[in-house]
């Protein structure tokens, strides 16, 4: 029996394939990495009898990036990042252990079909699967076919078994496309921001912003963002004078008439024209129009469309629409949501569709109308050769779907409805009248057939006034008529779906990356998002755009990379060279990175007035360790202590808050401490501001505290006050808080563990003895007579935290996920629970292989 493996690009995409291709009778299992199943049934192949393991990935496999000495920014020139400095390609989450799993489950295999998303990203995946798997699968007998793509666009049993029973081959030329990309965003992306991180955060104090990022997507869509912010505060409003006049044409009833001239911008003539036709009493009819117009129904939705009308209409961002309408995808609900077509290919199921939504209250009415009287042929869009437009695949409630997963499928289903209904039909009457010498015109519309607008009422014709039976030569008495003075208005900020109009138009990103782009330059701080999802650039913004204007403006505007992406686009199509495109944009960017270096002060001098430099910025907080003079602390992003006398600035652990640490020094360098927290429920930890951003040990990293500083008697070190190895991840080590009593506790040094333990007791010290059974140290706990829970109302107590059965209901382990091995009986790796997996100068010796307490340790966790 041939063993056929096929992986998805989401578990629970996984599940739902495989649901459908085994009809339900599948086993399933946990796959050696926690986060993936494999579901396993027996099936047909090409003709011959199978075993199918149906498994899946977490996205990509694998992410580009440089080796590792080229990601110190302190010792690498960002300028060798364009061509000197090697890349390789990482896994993109290493705690997955995602190429070790894929191996594991392809060995052994004869076939692998990959079910991964039908767009370049996909097929990307794809040959990151292949590269991990095909070498340790089966060898093909002569030349075998072993590799099958499924092309699909909708978790549905149609869709599933007719790309299971059409199978085609990996798109290279399209995986190669997103290889280009990713190395050209890297490299460019890279040299710029390490380059003006640098740069601006080493003179100015108030970016508030802890990463100066450059992009070349980012940066033009930044670019528009600013634009509109340039003409708002350049804008110079004008006075304007407009004739209204009013005509009586029933008892109690006006009627309003528009000016044809609409405005006059001179306040003289303004008031000639209101004179003459002030002199005129009556208003006569010149000429009555009636005209049957229609209102187009709505293009097939595509995914651009949706962003915009989820962000203008629902309040979304687009970054959070993306993430709902994926969701709804893997669950079944709608079609691909990533696609750039809007016409439905001539085989797709439209009755089919519609049916699903029969028997939902909400247009239960109008879909059965519509099957009965037939539908109406969708009009013909743009067909990107992608995907089907979005489409719902099955009927949905809002209790299934809930708050703003409900509302964007609600919408989804409202369009697709409205494209296969009828126009709306309406009949317009327009009445043009003159008051003396000036034409005056009155419109007014009467829906004939409503069409598409009953299902997307929104898109309705307007009620309007209603207007009076006339004919040419009528005339109707002018009860008013005045001069209205008004002015002009600019621009208002740009909406997100603006954005997304712009960024489509010159060819910024694609469908599925214009909402990581939106959403970065939010992150960044470079823009806000005001009320009605309008997006007004911060100061920091501003001055960037201004300052690429200044040095070179092609680094913002939209052209260089809309060519860029059209350039990507042939290589996906095989009509140019990877390595040609990859060569060529390069030395452009070079080029231009150069010139930016040397033109800096350019965009300096416009910082200069918007920022303030870092002797001005922060206040004191602790002395320096070279000077002795009071270091200031700047909380602003990225938070970090200045030294304007050393003129020295010293990186600190962003996301918390930072005090001084009792006026204690570090023994090494004289620098005083300071204290890192993030919230009394968190963790925190003293550090020395020197050691942090130059580590004295060779066993040490740039970024590490007194919780991981191998100090041989320093008594903030880990060494001192270490007691024994994290219970939830691999290298940690949990270390005592010295300043958390009464409510003392230990935390881990890399991840997010922390126990609580011996509340309100009076002392905790560490130990220098080790506990017996797991080489963790031991520790010292006084209480006060009055609140001590030990037995016979002891206050002193000496003990193991994870052996002794005197703590047993003294600890309580919090912030953790409980998927480490030793909560499910004890088959982890680590055998110990001592502190380091060395010894070091006056550090406690190697922990001991310890009797199996694994299960008894889990006791005191769960």
């Amino acid at each position: 029996m041939k063993t056929v493996l096929m992986v998805a690009e989401k578990p629970s995409l996984a599940q739902s394939i495989a649901k459908i291709l085994s009809r339900g009778n599948m086993s399933s299992r946990k796959g050696l990495n926690g986060a993936c199943s494999v579901h396993e049934y027996t099936g047909s192949f090409i003709g011959q009898s199978s075993h199918f393991k149906m498994t899946s990935v977490c996205g990509h496999v694998m992410t580009l990036d440089f080796i590792g000495k080229y990601n110190n920014w302190d010792k690498v020139d960002p300028a060798e990042l364009f061509s000197k400095a090697p890349t390789e390609k990482k896994e993109a989450n290493p705690k997955l252990n995602m190429v070790k799993f894929l191996q594991v489950e392809g060995r052994g295999c004869d076939y692998v079909v990959l079910w991964l998303d039908c767009d370049k990203e996909g097929e990307n995946i794809c040959f990151e699967v292949l590269d991990a798997i095909v070498p340790i699968m089966n060898k093909p007998r002569g030349s075998e076919r072993v590799v099958y793509r499924a092309k699909f666009s909708s978790i549905t049993d149609t869709d599933i078994c007719n790309a299971m029973n059409h199978l085609g081959e990996p798109n290279h030329n399209e995986a190669l496309s997103v290889d280009a990309r990713q190395e050209l965003d890297l490299r460019i992306g890279c040299a710029f921001t390490r380059f003006q991180t640098k740069y601006f955060q080493g003179k100015y104090g108030n970016l508030d912003s802890s990463l100066i990022s450059f992009g070349p997507c980012q940066t033009p869509t930044l670019g528009f963002c600013v634009e509109r912010h340039d003409k708002i505060q350049s804008f110079k409003p004008e006075m304007y004078w407009v004739l209204q006049a009013k005509v009586s044409h029933e008892k109690d009833s006006c009627l309003t008439l528009d000016w044809d001239r609409v405005r006059i911008f001179d306040r003289e003539i303004a008031q000639l024209f209101l004179n003459i036709t002030k002199a005129v009493k009556d208003a006569k009819v010149e000429s009555v129009s009636r005209k049957e117009k229609s209102k187009q129904r709505p293009l097939a939705l595509n995914t651009v469309e949706m962003l915009r009308v989820a962000s203008a209409a629902l309040g979304m961002g687009p970054q959070h629409a993306m993430q709902i309408a994926e969701r709804l995808y893997t669950q079944g609900y709608i079609s691909y949501p990533r696609t750039e077509t809007t016409h439905y290919p001539e085989n797709f199921d439209l009755k089919g569709s519609l049916r699903q939504q029969a028997n939902n209250p909400y247009w239960a009415e109008t879909v059965k109308a519509l099957l009965a009287e037939g539908i109406n042929k969708p009009r013909k869009g743009h067909d990107a050769g992608d995907h089907p437009p979005i489409t719902p695949m099955r009927a949905a409630s809002e209790a299934e779907l809930g708050g703003d997963g409900w509302r964007l499928f609600e919408y989804i289903t409202r369009h697709f409805i409205a494209t296969v209904s009828a126009d709306c039909k309406y009949l317009q009457t327009t009445i043009t009248c003159s008051v003396g010498t000036e034409r005056f015109t009155c419109i007014g519309k009467t829906v004939i057939l409503p069409g598409f607008t009953e299902i997307m009422p929104w898109q309705s014709i307007p009620p309007e006034e209603s207007l009076p039976s006339c004919e040419r030569g009528d005339v109707f008495p002018v009860s008013e008529i005045k001069l209205l003075e008004k002015q002009t208005n600019p621009p208002d900020y740009l909406t997100e779906a603006e954005l997304i109009t712009l960024m489509e138009k010159h060819g910024i990103g694609t469908d599925a990356s214009i909402p990581v782009h939106i959403n970065n330059i939010c992150q960044r701080n470079y823009v806000t998002v005001e009320n009605g999802r309008r997006l007004k650039p911060t100061n920091l913004g501003i001055v960037l755009v201004h300052g690429y204007y200044k040095i070179d403006a092609e680094l913002v505007l939209p052209t260089i990379r809309s060519a860029v992406e059209k350039q990507l686009n042939l290589i996906a199509q095989g009509k140019a060279n990877y390595h040609q495109v990859l060569e060529h944009t390069l030395d452009i960017f070079k080029r231009k990175f150069h010139y930016f270096v040397d033109s800096i002060a350019g965009m300096d001098e416009l910082m200069e007035v918007s920022f303030s430099p870092l002797a001005a910025t922060g206040k004191p907080l602790s002395r320096c360790g070279k000077c002795h003079r009071f270091m200031k602390y700047i909380q602003a992003k990225p938070s970090r202590l200045h030294c304007s006398h050393c003129d020295e600035t010293y990186s600190l652990p962003q996301n918390g808050t930072i005090k001084l640490y009792k006026e204690l020094r570090c023994p090494l360098d004289d620098f005083e401490l300071v204290l890192w927290s993030s919230g009394s429920r968190g963790k925190s930890y003293p550090l020395c501001p020197y050691c942090y951003n130059h580590p004295p040990f060779r066993d040490m990293k740039k970024g590490m505290g007194c919780n991981e500083c191998t100090h041989p008697t320093c008594q903030h070190s880990l060494n001192m006050l270490g007691i024994g190895q994290c219970v939830e991840c691999e290298n940690g080590v949990l270390v005592l808080d010295p300043i958390s009593g009464p409510k003392w506790k230990m935390a881990c040094n890399k991840c997010n563990v922390v126990v609580h333990f011996f509340e309100n007791a009076h002392k905790v010290r560490v130990s220098a003895e080790t506990c017996e059974g797991c080489d963790a140290a031991l520790v010292d706990v006084d209480f006060n007579k009055a609140k001590s829970p030990l037995p016979g109302g002891e206050t002193q107590h000496s003990g193991c935290v994870f052996c002794d059965p005197v703590f047993q209901d003294l600890v309580e382990l919090k912030h953790a996920a409980m998927k480490h091995p030793m909560h499910r009986g004890g088959q982890g790796k680590r055998q110990g629970r001592g502190r380091g997996k060395g010894r070091r100068p006056g550090g406690r010796p190697n922990p001991r292989k310890p009797k199996d307490k694994m299960a008894a340790l889990a006791a005191y966790f769960v």
